[in-house]
């Protein structure tokens, strides 16, 4: 079992930085591809950044490419996402989740989730 909890969530201007972190606990933190997904009510879980397993190659939504940075630090369990040129388009809840069984861009086929931290984008 791996439990996933986020923070660094909160209200930030239009173009402004924040850092999300994603901290897991219960298994060996390396070996689990971790991925950053955001959700606006009435809305699907949208993918946003992955975080590979071993490899540490990371991929992004065309939509934060550029303006988002998924890190991992294994020593301290944790996964980041650097968000900076924040737009009130990325306002939502944002989602670490685990472990994708196949495309690591499905919400669904994630086996672990955390709670979920807003993010509010003003203009």
């Amino acid at each position: 079992q791996v439990q996933l909890a986020e923070s660094g969530g909160g209200l930030v201007q239009a173009g402004g930085p924040l850092r999300l972190s994603c901290a897991a606990s219960g298994r060996t933190f390396s070996g689990i591809t971790v991925g950053w997904f955001r959700q606006v009510p009435g809305k699907e879980r949208e993918f946003v950044a992955v975080t590979q397993r071993w490899s540490g190659t990371n991929y992004y939504a065309d939509s934060v490419k550029g303006r988002f940075t998924i890190s991992r630090d294994n020593a301290k369990n944790t996964v980041y996402l650097q968000m900076n040129s924040l737009k009130p388009e990325d306002t939502a809840v944002y989602y670490c989740a685990g472990d994708p069984s196949g495309s690591f861009h499905q919400s669904g086929n994630y086996r672990y989730w955390g709670q979920g931290t807003q993010v509010t984008v003003s203009s």
